[in-house]
């Protein structure tokens, strides 16, 4: 299902180009994100309006968070990038040409309204049909139809690197503001936005919108407040950046984060806003704006949750906080585990291993995606299922027992067992993929070679994905499978394999992966300059962006692992949660 789903948001950019791209081209290469941005964004509305029942907005947001992850870095760039080179073309090719400005598009969307940005969109096509057009000339023809000043409200958005996060805090019956750039190193930024504010009160039917246009402002809660009278001795929460339509992140004061937490527990906040407080408290918490303990809290309360995207969300956030957690406080990686596990076994339970007659696609995607992190958390009945089945597929692989979609979780069951001494695992792995022409399975295969803990056996994993039986697009898949275990192995290995990769893949952007996959694994200041000093005789126009990102954020990271050391009570704390 997974794949259907990527392959219609796949065709619907493409088809996207014949307009945003092919029927008006940006004038230059600072201008790339007209064509890979509104592509980015109509292959979500075409796929909404095709396939309501996919959710596909929620998972839209996926798309944000990446632009997130990279516009937060010093090393990111505007969305209006300057390319002086023709060699720098391929590395804008990133999730803030394409990601960021869909999400931009969105918010803007959403502030005009939809029909208005839809005439916008329509008078702006037909006025450059066959002609080349730049930033300015989209926002002066959405200026003319709605009569909103757009150039004064995306001006800040296009032309400069970062976002803002805005906090948040109750004083009386005003919610005070203040908004500043948000790095994920935890620094001062001197960037400054127009940010439109939505906000909800104790309820989605009590909205307010306002223009943040200084640092600071304030909004005025008494009218929407009356609305809705606190129940009980219960406060209403407030929400901001409703539907997660605007690209910013928000912090709450402990007091708004409170009952946020309470809202979550007992069902009152859609999927969209569950995934954003998520995703922005863990944002805040890795740049050491808030303490790991805020993180643990929140994420205890969606012990309940169900949503897919939200859970994905969930999920992410985890395997981060076990690679910090295990460098930080080691005598605590268990227990983080256990509490992760704890996280999802209401999901886990509620969809099992066996598809459920009339199911949504959803849940069925979902499935695969609980039980491969179980497996690699450590879940011993989830580990003893998934061998059973393997060994059951292993010897007919027509069987119904292991499909497709939970097929990975069984892989990596089957190389946490794989060492030097018993490679059998991995030798049955390998069988699969010569056997199979399916190019989906092969991917899944190589994705889970390079999990076992033996470093010996990484390599060797490592070492096949250069060789003649795997296609050169495909390589990269064996490096997002390496954990802690094996990733001092894949150091050495790229730096040892360097000039083959560079020979191989240097004309393209898939070079870009094998750094940022294999530098993305460490958490250390030594480390992080061991890198930089490795690529300081290697760097060249295509790669130097990848690199500096790629240490900016193991030097984040180092950061983030010091901040968690510093903090007290957090052994206490997951050995509450693990049980």
């Amino acid at each position: 299902m997974l794949r259907h789903l990527q392959v219609a948001v796949v065709v619907a950019h493409e088809l996207a180009h014949q307009w945003f791209g092919n029927l008006v081209t940006m004038e230059w290469w600072t201008h790339l994100w007209l064509n890979e941005g509104f592509a980015t964004w109509v292959s979500y509305l075409a796929v909404e309006y095709l396939f309501p029942d996919w959710k596909i907005w929620t998972q839209f947001i996926d798309e944000t968070v990446e632009a997130f992850r990279l516009d937060g870095l010093v090393e990111s760039h505007p969305i209006e990038v300057e390319v002086g080179h023709a060699r720098e073309i391929d590395e804008i090719f990133d999730a803030i040409s394409y990601r960021k400005g869909a999400s931009i598009i969105r918010m803007l969307e959403s502030y005009i309204g939809a029909s208005v940005f839809q005439k916008g969109l329509n008078a702006y096509v037909k006025r450059y049909a066959w002609k080349n057009a730049r930033t300015e000339d989209l926002w002066a023809v959405l200026s003319e139809v709605s009569g909103e000043s757009v150039n004064e409200l995306m001006d800040s958005w296009t032309k400069q690197k970062g976002y803002p996060v805005v906090f948040a805090k109750l004083k009386g019956d005003k919610l005070e503001l203040d908004q500043s750039q948000y790095l994920s190193s935890g620094k001062l930024g001197n960037g400054h936005w127009v940010i439109p504010i939505t906000l909800c009160y104790g309820s989605y039917n009590a909205r307010k919108n306002a223009l943040l246009r200084e640092k600071l402002g304030s909004i005025s809660l008494s009218g929407i407040a009356d609305s809705q009278k606190d129940a009980g001795s219960q406060p209403n929460w407030i929400k901001l950046n409703v539907g997660q339509s605007a690209f910013y992140r928000v912090q709450y004061d402990d007091e708004l984060a409170k009952r946020l937490r309470a809202a979550i527990a007992v069902g009152s906040l859609d999927a969209t806003d569950r995934f954003g407080i998520l995703d922005d408290t863990h944002a805040l918490c890795s740049a050491c704006k808030l303490p790991l303990s805020a993180l643990l809290s929140l994420m205890d309360v969606y012990r309940k949750e169900l949503d897919y995207s939200v859970l994905l969300c969930l999920i992410d956030i985890a395997y981060k906080v076990s690679s910090v957690v295990g460098d930080a406080i080691p005598q605590s990686a268990a227990d983080f585990k256990s509490f992760t596990i704890n996280l999802l076994q209401f999901a886990a339970e509620k969809l099992g291993w066996e598809p459920i007659p009339g199911e949504s696609h959803l849940n069925a995607m979902l499935r695969g995606h609980i039980l491969v992190v179980l497996a690699q958390f450590g879940h011993e009945e989830t580990k003893v299922e998934a061998r059973r089945r393997f060994n059951v597929f292993l010897s007919d692989r027509s069987t119904t027992i292991l499909p497709a979609d939970i097929r990975k979780a069984a892989y990596i069951a089957v190389m946490q067992n794989v060492t030097t001494s018993d490679k059998s695992g991995y030798e049955s792995l390998l069988r699969i993929f010569r056997e199979t022409d399916l190019s989906q399975e092969k991917v899944r295969i190589l994705g889970s070679i390079a999990s076992s803990p033996d470093p010996s056996v990484v390599r060797e994993a490592l070492d096949f994905s250069l060789s003649s039986e795997v296609r050169n697009q495909d390589a990269v898949f064996v490096l997002y499978g390496i954990n802690k275990e094996g990733r001092e192995t894949a150091w050495l290995w790229l730096k040892e394999k360097w000039d083959f990769i560079l020979k191989n893949w240097g004309s393209g952007s898939l070079l870009t992966r094998f750094i940022s996959s294999v530098v993305s694994l460490f958490s250390s200041e030594e480390k992080a300059d061991e890198i930089q000093e490795f690529f300081s005789t290697r760097t060249q126009p295509s790669i130097e962006r990848t690199v500096n990102q790629s240490i900016e954020r193991v030097r984040i990271k180092a950061q983030w692992v010091k901040h968690v050391q510093q903090q007290d009570g957090l052994v206490e704390l997951l050995q509450g949660l693990a049980v």
